[in-house]
């Protein structure tokens, strides 16, 4: 990040500033309605949905972006990697929570990153029917809502016996591992919204999300906003988020090493 001057952090900032806005726009003039849902899994008797919805979305922010920067990489969830000899790359989830999407949870989001040689710099998670989106800035994060943008951050002070935990394993831990952490089943006291939950934990609603199996259009968008807020964020097994799987995110050191610690029994699944 420090390789790039000021304006050109700027550019990328304001890129994806105004890229927030038309996504919300788009969805309502022309996404907004029926859809249709196929499952990518159900040849190996499994569920995970897209939905024609997802796919717009997707094509639309590869086009913003291959006007803006076309000589850039991009990496999305739902179409083939453009790949070329440029050190930026946008890794993109068109909608994160398509489960919530099509039962209409109001939760799902667009994730957008922009890396630098393979480190997200910065991230976008925009909540089109929420009306609002998170973004990372060149020092701090924000969430702008009622084109009002306002400057968030964790709550680093919080106490460990007070901690509000979100977390989703999304069927990927069995119930024999799950045994293995009650304590952290324990404190599993609030429900896990996807990007929302690791946003929530940006602003300070929450002081530690997990979740696991996430790819890296799930989390890479995430990283620059919580890191700017001051979250503390890696894999169970201590590793950099930017590998994503099954991730841990907490508002302090302390709270961070605590959840590490109750997590060590499964922390390599």
């Amino acid at each position: 990040m420090n390789e790039l001057n000021y304006n050109e952090k700027k550019k990328y900032f304001n890129f994806l500033n105004n890229l927030a806005k038309k996504l919300t726009r788009v969805y309502f003039k022309k996404l907004q309605g029926s859809f249709k849902v196929d499952n990518k899994l159900k040849k190996k008797g499994k569920y995970d949905p897209v939905t024609n919805i997802d796919r717009a979305f997707e094509k639309f922010i590869r086009n913003e972006i291959n006007n803006k920067f076309p000589s850039h990489q991009i990496i999305g969830e739902e179409f083939s990697n453009k790949k070329t000899k440029s050190e930026f790359s946008w890794i993109i989830d068109p909608i994160d929570g398509t489960r919530s999407f099509v039962i209409g949870n109001p939760t799902w989001s667009n994730l957008i990153s922009l890396n630098y040689k393979s480190k997200p710099i910065f991230g976008l998670a925009n909540f089109p029917v929420l009306r609002k989106y998170y973004i990372s800035g060149i020092k701090n994060s924000y969430v702008i809502e009622n084109n009002k943008r306002k400057k968030i951050k964790v709550n680093s002070k919080q106490k460990i016996k007070l901690i509000k935990v979100a977390g989703g394993f999304h069927g990927y831990i069995s119930l024999k591992n799950q045994l293995k952490i009650p304590k952290v089943l324990k404190l599993m006291n609030f429900p896990c919204s996807d990007a929302l939950s690791y946003c929530h934990l940006a602003e300070g609603r929450l002081d530690v999300v997990l979740q696991c199996a996430n790819k890296i259009w799930d989390i890479h968008p995430l990283i620059p906003i919580i890191k700017n807020a001051g979250g503390k964020i890696n894999t169970w097994n201590k590793d950099d988020a930017v590998k994503a799987g099954n991730i841990l995110v907490s508002s302090n050191i302390k709270i961070h090493n605590y959840i590490l610690k109750l997590l060590k029994p499964v922390s390599r699944i």
